[in-house]
């Protein structure tokens, strides 16, 4: 039952659908570059540029589109931690950069198509850093126009879901409760999360076929349960019963994966007593495992970038909190030598 990176699976489940991917480019990019795409012609790509070592981090789609009457691509990076990433612009474009390449090498060109990158970002903080490469490269704002067009500089368009009031968050019934779910999972108050789940029920009255419905129901249920948030017995009665009245399948859904959960020692006991079990275990044992990933993510992009590591440096670094693992993660470009990460440990 437990998923593995639940956030990458919501988000590609559900922009995998070609319908929800062209309702957020509709609702979301500027109208300047709408004018200029055949939003008809978009066609999901199944190449991923997310090395194994961030796919705890990051998730991307890539979608081919035709840019201009020429073929052209849009490309997605969902940053999926609760925290900003100040090395994005560079991250974002390595993956740009490999997409160029994989195009020269399939097909033997050496002309690039256009690639608009976007960033969704979910993070509880507010997302204060520039979108430009230039902002990370030391005194490109200091230089003259006529100096700087020899310096490689380009903004990505960036979509904080923190700053989403209901209100802002457009779209069909799938785009909305995801982009709602997304802004809301990493809150500590479970009356929000339940809030969020049982206004996206009410949404799906919306959908004309009730098996989508269902389905969908299904999936950011399976996300909600598996990031470990916290919904008391109270908060799983009041779904059960908003669902009853939308779509009954969805209630014996909810109990039969809690069921599910109990079988694999995820809750103990019967399903009533027990649901708050259900959700400090899978929060638990999700911090856990996330640790443990992080700390091999750490051990293997050190090893690469300043070889052997002291045993005793891989003892402390294991005794790091995940808030500072990812830190070092996400800073792992700006390490000049060892004794930059020392300061941690």
């Amino acid at each position: 039952m437990k998923i593995q990176n639940p956030h990458d699976k919501f988000f590609k489940e559900t922009f995998s659908n070609i319908d929800v991917a062209k309702d957020f480019m509709t609702n979301y990019l500027p109208q300047s570059i709408m004018n200029i795409i055949d939003i008809n012609t978009l066609e999901p790509q199944k190449d991923s540029f997310i090395n194994e070592d961030l796919q705890e981090v990051f998730s991307d789609m890539l979608f081919r589109v035709n840019i201009n009457n020429r073929e052209g691509y849009i490309y997605f990076l969902f940053e999926h931690k609760s925290y900003i990433s100040k090395n994005i612009s560079f991250q974002l474009l390595k993956y740009m950069i490999e997409i160029w390449e994989a195009k020269i090498k399939k097909e033997k060109t050496d002309e690039l198509p256009i690639i608009i990158p976007l960033v969704i970002y979910h993070g509880s903080d507010e997302w204060k850093i520039k979108t430009t490469l230039g902002e990370m490269i030391k005194g490109y704002d200091e230089l003259s126009e006529n100096v700087k067009k020899y310096v490689p500089n380009y903004e990505y368009l960036l979509y904080d879901l923190s700053k989403y009031t209901d209100e802002h968050i457009k779209g069909e019934v799938q785009l909305s409760i995801l982009l709602s779910i997304f802004r809301d999972i990493f809150s500590k108050d479970g009356h929000i999360i339940r809030k969020t789940v049982l206004r996206a029920v009410e949404h799906l009255r919306e959908l004309d076929d009730q098996q989508t419905g269902i389905e969908y129901f299904k999936t950011f249920m399976r996300y909600i349960l598996n990031t470990g948030q916290r919904l008391t017995k109270e908060d799983i009665s009041d779904i059960v019963k908003t669902i009853e009245k939308t779509y009954p399948e969805g209630s014996d859904f909810v109990m039969t994966l809690a069921d599910q959960f109990r079988q694999e020692g995820k809750l103990e006991g019967k399903l009533e007593g027990k649901l708050e079990g259900l959700q400090q275990g899978l929060q638990q044992g999700r911090k856990e495992e996330r640790k443990e990933t992080l700390y091999k993510t750490a051990i293997k992009l050190l090893i690469k970038k300043f070889g052997k590591l002291p045993e005793d440096s891989k003892d402390k670094i294991l005794q790091l909190d995940t808030e500072v693992l990812e830190i070092i993660i996400d800073s792992i470009f700006e390490y000049k030598s060892l004794d930059d990460v020392k300061k941690y440990l």
